[in-house]
């Protein structure tokens, strides 16, 4: 790998995350896409983190116990009640 696509590699794996979240100019998204397209290992990397951040939202939209929410609320109640 030539010292230019290294440079590529990690230009495109340093701004993974914005490029998830949409906060990239458009050019920018074009030339990442471009390389992500082009580099196996980059693509990789993409397609992981987009495949957790799926695992995560759903784990995150489970519902808690009821045990554990009153449990939760009582002790910042305790708390607030110490301040």
């Amino acid at each position: 790998m030539d010292d230019s696509l290294k440079h590529e590699c990690r230009e495109a794996i340093d701004r993974l995350y914005r490029f998830l979240d949409g906060e990239l100019t458009s050019e920018t998204r074009q030339q990442i896409q471009r390389h992500l397209d082009d580099c196996p290992p980059c693509i990789k990397a993409f397609e992981f983190e987009a495949e957790l951040r799926i695992v995560v939202s759903k784990g995150c939209r489970e519902q808690v116990p009821e045990s554990l929410r009153m449990r939760i609320a009582a002790l910042l109640d305790q708390e607030r009640g110490l301040r």
